[in-house]
């Protein structure tokens, strides 16, 4: 069976599948629809999509092997304790809203069969012990008195955009926020720690710098072979951990620019990495006009800037932060790239050249691949 790759769009999840070094679009669902982020479990091949309706709310569909799409429960706070203390956005000062607002992350929980995590704005941490049919907020995370200090990032609310769990140890799973930091639970999200130590800040006042709560990661990645290795597109750097996130090291030699929201990590060797670069915050758009790809295969000491394929004048694609990345096919990894102007480029050749596949797509949100 080919693999397959989920576009999610803003206006619907497209489907394309590969074959040799080929895609073909397959299959369209939920035209109309933003299709924020699209999962096919590993486990057992269930599809599951992450729907933003705007007034009518966050909705969440799942398919079955060979079946039909179907709405299931999308994960959603309790209701609020008329005791539960006020926790305000330390850059706006208005008080963080108790709704899902968007659904931003999904990820196995390796630790049970047809077990999930799914991170969301504002910030809540929600889980599925039964393939999305109920979820429930984690609460030791939601409680945390540091959650006063996360703040909002390119949204207004704080967000979990990456949960990263762990097949070898199941009961770990790791998250990271924009804007709070990375956080780690050792026993199945029982109990957090921070976990952002040696990523810095460079828009924080002097001597906050290094503050591991108020760390904007943009997107957290492990190396699938080596899950300990850890890459982090950060909002003013790129960070690497190879000890499971107890410690950062910041790496500075990234070309054109550090700055960036996407992070792909080859699937069996830690040492490489992908990137999308962009000018800045204030600048969203690439380096000179020119899309590249930033690669490094020696865990960050050098980078190759890659071209081939890529649009070089006037061209301001964005890749968002869940739009670069790579299948788990450790002998012949295949990219995937889509932008903010509905382009999705694909490599077999881990980068040094690329193929547009469309151009005409709606702005993509998320990209991922799945075993067919």
């Amino acid at each position: 069976m080919p693999d397959t790759l989920l576009v999610s769009t803003r206006k619907g999840l497209f489907t394309y599948d590969r074959t040799g070094d080929s895609l073909a679009l397959t299959d369209s669902a939920f035209l109309g629809d933003p299709v924020t982020i699209a999962l096919c479990d590993p486990r057992d091949g269930t599809t599951y999509a992450g729907l933003n309706l705007g007034h009518f709310g966050c909705k969440l569909h799942r398919r079955d092997p060979g079946g039909a799409w179907r709405e299931v429960a999308a994960p959603a706070y309790p209701e609020k304790p008329a005791d539960a203390p006020v926790v305000r956005d330390p850059m706006r000062g208005e008080e963080v809203p108790w709704k899902v607002q968007q659904l931003w992350a999904l990820a196995p929980d390796h630790s049970r069969p047809g077990g999930l995590w799914c991170g969301t704005i504002p910030g809540g941490l929600f889980h599925s012990s039964d393939r999305g049919e109920t979820w429930t907020l984690n609460m030791p995370l939601w409680n945390l008195p540091e959650r006063a200090q996360w703040g909002g990032g390119g949204y207004d609310w704080p967000g979990i955009h990456s949960v990263v769990t762990h097949p070898s140890h199941p009961e770990r799973v790791m998250v990271a926020i924009s804007t709070g930091g990375a956080w780690r639970s050792d026993d199945g999200g029982e109990t957090w720690r921070v976990s952002s130590q040696g990523m810095r800040a460079e828009y924080m006042p002097p001597g906050q710098e290094y503050d591991p709560i108020v760390q904007d990661a943009h997107l957290m990645m492990a190396c699938p072979a080596q899950p300990d290795a850890l890459w982090v597109q950060h909002h003013n750097g790129i960070f690497r951990s190879v000890n499971g996130g107890a410690e950062w090291t910041e790496v500075t030699t990234a070309q054109p620019s550090a700055f960036g929201f996407a992070v792909a990590v080859h699937p069996a060797n830690p040492e490489v990495a992908w990137f999308a670069p962009a000018i800045k915050d204030e600048r969203r758009i690439p380096v000179d006009g020119r899309v590249v790809v930033s690669r490094t295969r020696d865990g960050g000491r050098t980078f190759d800037v890659l071209t081939e394929g890529l649009p070089q004048a006037h061209a301001y694609h964005l890749i968002y932060r869940h739009c670069l990345v790579v299948s788990e096919d450790a002998a012949h990894p295949h990219l995937a790239m889509g932008s903010t102007t509905g382009s999705l480029w694909t490599s077999a050749n881990e980068g040094e050249r690329w193929t547009r596949i469309s151009a005409d797509l709606p702005p993509i949100y998320a990209l991922s691949w799945a075993k067919g």
